[in-house]
């Protein structure tokens, strides 16, 4: 079998996901990013699972609506990759603040993983700093207040954020060890059932599975592409989480 990559890019949790979202609404003052849609093409802006169902239905049958749609999944890609590579890195705790500040809800996730060694308690500690000043401040303006919010909102989303990271990152390297256990075994069901009882069994190690087979299809890997599925079938029915 062709060496495989095991690895696989770090994601945070749909619920910390959510804390991350929320400091771009917490006051207008901060650019708020939205669906691209310069014609019209998909309505007034919805949510809910019923929107989604009934957005997913009409890309199915509307086909300058899908035509659409792919248009726009492709030049935001692009424009966000275009974005990060032409931010600078912050070299300062003060300026780390007022580029998370200035980043779009969609790339918080992007950003934590790329600046998480200096998301440190020396940046927290400059955050909390900043916060205590400004709620003590001795003659408060609107301003102020709105700065106040707009901090307050940032640090429990770069906390969640880098709490959700890490879990991650630990559940990824485990996940890893724990394929190359699988691919390296002389007796794959015994194995699984072993690691079944340790709870070795996960939703990262079948995201890492997912990964590799992709990768090994991309690479005309057939048979090895092949063997993992067979692998992710069998892991998958011991998955309950």
């Amino acid at each position: 079998m062709a060496a495989l990559s095991i690895g696989v890019s770090p994601a945070i949790t749909t619920t910390a996901l959510s804390g991350l979202a929320r400091f771009r609404y917490a006051t207008g003052r901060r650019r708020v990013s939205s669906v691209w849609d310069p014609e019209g093409l998909f309505g007034a802006p919805q949510t809910g699972h019923i929107a989604r169902l009934e957005f997913r239905q009409r890309l199915e049958k509307d086909a300058e609506a899908r035509d659409a749609f792919e248009r726009y999944v492709q030049e935001e890609k692009e424009r966000r990759k275009t974005l990060r590579d032409s931010r600078g890195v912050p070299e300062t705790p003060a300026e780390l603040v007022e580029y998370f500040l200035d980043t779009e809800a969609q790339e918080i996730e992007f950003e934590i993983a790329r600046m998480r060694p200096q998301l440190n308690e020396e940046f927290f500690s400059h955050l909390r700093l900043e916060l205590g000043q400004l709620r003590f401040a001795v003659n408060k303006t609107q301003d102020t207040e709105d700065r106040i919010v707009e901090l307050e909102a940032l640090q429990k989303a770069l906390l969640e954020g880098t709490e959700a990271y890490d879990k991650m990152q630990t559940e990824l390297v485990k996940a890893r060890q724990s394929l190359v256990k699988i691919l390296t075994s002389k007796n794959v069901k015994s194995t699984l059932l072993e690691m079944v009882e340790l709870n070795e069994l996960n939703r990262s190690l079948l995201a890492i599975l997912d990964e590799n087979i992709a990768t090994a299809q991309k690479g005309n890997q057939a048979q090895a592409a092949a063997y993992m599925e067979k692998i992710r079938a069998a892991v998958l029915k011991y998955v309950t989480v």
